[in-house]
């Protein structure tokens, strides 16, 4: 079978915006699924040290510095990435391209930003019950971070080279989904870290 005939049955079996029959749709479905359940898991184990261990729990109240602007560029990339889709929707790819280049440096600074944190904290990951599960729950989001500014690059770079077109335009909204899912992770993250201490 002819590579052209292979492209038509591709393009017949997945239209443009049909993304809830690909395959990588539902794929990224099931890992967020997953990847959630684990971040529950893991903030389900804060809370519970917290109560049972409050006397190894640091004294200050975490600042908001750093962290309330890195949550505000966080959530605006998932503006760009919406805004990015949305664009290519309506076929304007230029705009489409400007709003990925966005997300990525976004991302990109939440991560330097992250880094600089981590480096001012004035407990380790070996400090105790509380360090250990600020740098392993905020490392593992991290890590989720990179994988989906890794993503977006290659959206970018995708869309720059025409791999993705009006007729193969899927990955648009799976990444975005990804992307999306990271954001929403990182709120109920800084929730648990830098807002329910005042709280109590």
């Amino acid at each position: 079978m002819t590579d052209a005939a292979m492209t038509e049955i591709h393009t017949e079996a997945v239209q443009p915006r049909d993304v809830y029959k690909s395959s990588g749709w539902w794929g990224v479905i099931f890992a967020i699924v997953t990847e959630g359940a684990v971040f529950a898991y893991l903030l389900f184990s804060y809370y519970y040290m917290a109560i049972e261990a409050r006397a190894d729990w640091p004294a200050a109240y975490p600042s908001l510095k750093l962290a309330l602007p890195n949550t505000i560029i966080l959530l605006f990339s998932s503006v760009t990435f919406w805004w990015a889709d949305r664009e290519f929707a309506a076929g304007r790819k230029a705009e489409a391209l400007l709003n990925m280049v966005l997300t990525a440096i976004l991302g990109a600074i939440f991560i330097a930003v992250q880094l600089a944190e981590w480096h001012s904290k004035p407990f380790s990951m070996s400090s105790g019950p509380y360090g250990s599960l600020y740098f392993t729950i905020t490392g593992f989001h991290m890590a989720h971070v990179v994988v989906g500014l890794l993503i977006t690059i290659a959206l970018t770079a995708w869309l720059t080279f025409g791999v993705i077109s009006d007729r193969r335009q899927t990955g648009i909204p799976i990444g975005a989904a990804y992307w999306h899912f990271v954001d929403a992770v990182w709120l109920t993250v800084f929730f648990t870290f830098y807002i329910t201490p005042h709280l109590i």
